[in-house]
C-alpha cells in the first residue's frame, strides 16, 4: 500500500515559505474522482485509493515528459525543477536502498538541510509510484520513496517541529525503509539504524 506523505500541499519551487509536513490528505473529497488522470498515470489499473487522492494532489505541481520514459513507460515528472530521470534508482547500477543512501543523503547540522528539496524529490518519486502502480509494475521504488519520507522526518525532527502524528515519525518512516528494504545488505539497512539516532 502506498502510505501518505509527509506532505499535505505538494509545493513547487519558490514555495519554501509554506509548510512541508501536515497529518493528511483529504483522500475522499469528491472532487478526485471526476479529475481526468494526472499526465503520470499511463495505464489502466485501478488504483487503491489513497494513491489516487495522492495523483489527484501532485497533478498542479508535477509535469510530465511525453517525449521520455523512466520506468514501466511512465513519463519522466518534474516539480519544482527536479526531474525523476535525474535521480532515477533503476538506473544507478545499485541496489535500491544502496542508491537512497548515497543519493539522498543529508549533510550536518542535520537542521540545515533544504525540505524543500526533499520534496520535490519526493513528489517526482509519488507521482512515477503511481504511474507505476496504474500499470501493475513492479514497486521496488517504494525504498527510496519511504528513505526520503524517513530523510525528511530526521530533518524536521532537527528543527524541532516533532511531529504527533504517528505516521510522520522518523520510528515509523523507519520501519517503512526496514520492512520494504528487507532483502538488502545488512551493513545497508545498519546504515539506516544509525540515521535514525542521528538527528542533529
Amino acid at each position: 500500500m502506498l502510505h501518505a506523505p509527509l506532505l499535505v500541499h505538494p509545493m513547487s519551487q519558490g514555495d519554501s515559505s509554506s509548510s512541508v509536513f501536515s497529518p493528511a490528505y483529504n483522500f475522499s473529497a469528491p472532487q478526485f474522482a471526476k479529475r481526468q488522470n494526472a499526465c503520470f498515470i499511463v495505464g489502466s489499473e485501478t488504483l487503491p485509493e489513497e494513491t489516487s487522492g495522492l495523483a489527484a494532489s501532485l497533478a498542479g505541481t508535477v509535469t510530465c515528459d511525453t517525449s521520455q520514459t523512466t520506468i514501466d513507460g511512465v513519463p519522466d515528472v518534474s516539480s519544482g525543477g527536479v526531474t525523476f530521470s535525474s535521480i532515477n534508482f533503476a538506473t544507478s547500477g545499485q541496489s535500491p536502498l544502496a542508491f537512497a543512501l548515497d543519493r539522498f543523503a543529508t549533510t550536518e547540522p542535520l537542521a540545515n538541510n533544504d525540505l524543500l528539496v526533499f520534496q520535490n524529490e519526493l513528489n517526482v518519486y509519488l507521482a512515477t509510484e503511481a504511474g507505476i502502480r496504474s500499470v501493475g509494475g513492479n514497486l521496488a521504488i517504494k525504498v527510496p520513496k519511504f528513505f526520503i519520507q524517513f530523510q525528511m522526518a530526521r530533518i524536521q525532527q532537527a528543527q524541532g517541529v516533532v511531529s504527533d502524528v504517528p505516521g510522520m515519525t522518523v520510528d515509523h518512516q523507519l520501519g517503512k525503509v526496514l520492512k520494504n528494504a528487507a532483502g538488502e545488505d545488512q551493513a545497508l539497512l545498519d546504515q539506516v539504524n544509525n540515521l535514525a539516532v542521528t538527528l542533529n
